[in-house]
């Protein structure tokens, strides 16, 4: 089966107001593509969710397009503080759910695993419980110990960028992936951006690679530079500078308001974006990549 559409067509069919969504990428392999569509197709009510978050949730909340974060750590990885997030917190037009890494580990894997909570000794003192969340106990039947009862967290769907996938929606990583294919499991739905597709010979060349089968896929869509200003393994390095960048102009409301203008709302598709880093960055960008062997 043929599961590759568009980059519009992946997230308007997909994707509805009011979802929750998973967001991939760990550093690495950050969906901004995906990310960015949902913000030109002007959806709204989103609840975004992932254990350690990037600069695309920022991004997204900048757009007015979220009602909710579920999240471990919300900020612009490596520099600091999410300020549109921050904003939104000050002003009350946000909910949000912090969780600790962990704990959002658990609680997708417990939705992966198809259970409605998993047991775990954490978050029974400290002061994240009683604070945005609540978690109930439970006494265990066979030791007695009180342990915390970590709630299942089931996404609508997930959007993961990923190195490449054949057209029937075989997806392969290679390098990091943090909660990457936890979360993409756990979800009902999974939509994908590959920076190229290839065949089904080349998937069957490395089937370990392979960790989202394609009957688990719903959609998969060819989508170069998807990930940037996040990296993608063996494909190009990560724009430090961009994030830096970002964090300046995203302290302020207008500053961010331009940001979005020329990087999302005038990019109408991708070739535009790629135009918009330019030559010479890209050429920057792939001379970072770290040979692999093996191959």
């Amino acid at each position: 089966m043929d599961k590759s559409v568009s980059l519009s067509d992946a997230v308007g069919e997909f994707i509805k107001n009011g979802d929750t969504i998973f967001i991939g990428g760990f550093g690495h392999c950050v969906p901004f593509a995906l990310g960015h569509e949902i913000l030109r197709q002007n959806l709204n009510g989103l609840t975004i969710c992932r254990s350690g978050t990037d600069i695309l949730f920022d991004q997204m909340i900048a757009a007015g397009v979220v009602e909710k974060v579920i999240f471990g750590y919300l900020g612009n990885p490596g520099i600091g503080l999410s300020h549109a997030f921050r904003r939104a917190v000050k002003d009350g037009t946000i909910v949000y759910e912090e969780w600790t890494n962990f704990a959002m580990m658990l609680r997708l894997h417990a939705a992966q695993l198809g259970v409605p909570f998993l047991p775990s000794r954490i978050l029974q003192i400290g002061d994240i419980a009683g604070a945005s969340i609540q978690v109930e106990n439970i006494k265990c039947p066979y030791t007695g110990e009180h342990l915390a009862c970590i709630p299942a967290l089931e996404p609508d769907v997930a959007l993961i960028h990923a190195p490449h996938a054949d057209r029937a929606g075989n997806v392969q990583f290679y390098g990091v992936d943090g909660d990457t294919v936890m979360g993409a499991l756990a979800s009902k739905h999974i939509v994908v951006s590959v920076e190229k597709f290839v065949e089904p010979e080349e998937i069957a060349r490395f089937p370990e690679r392979t960790r989202l089968p394609a009957h688990r896929v719903s959609a998969v869509v060819q989508v170069p530079w998807g990930a940037h200003p996040s990296y993608v393994d063996g494909l190009y390095g990560r724009d430090d500078d961009h994030f830096r960048a970002y964090d300046s102009v995203s302290r302020k409301p207008d500053s961010l308001a331009d940001y979005l203008n020329k990087w999302v709302y005038e990019c109408i598709d991708r070739d535009s974006y790629i135009e918009c880093i330019g030559e010479e960055r890209l050429a920057e960008l792939k001379s970072q990549v770290r040979i692999r062997t093996g191959e």
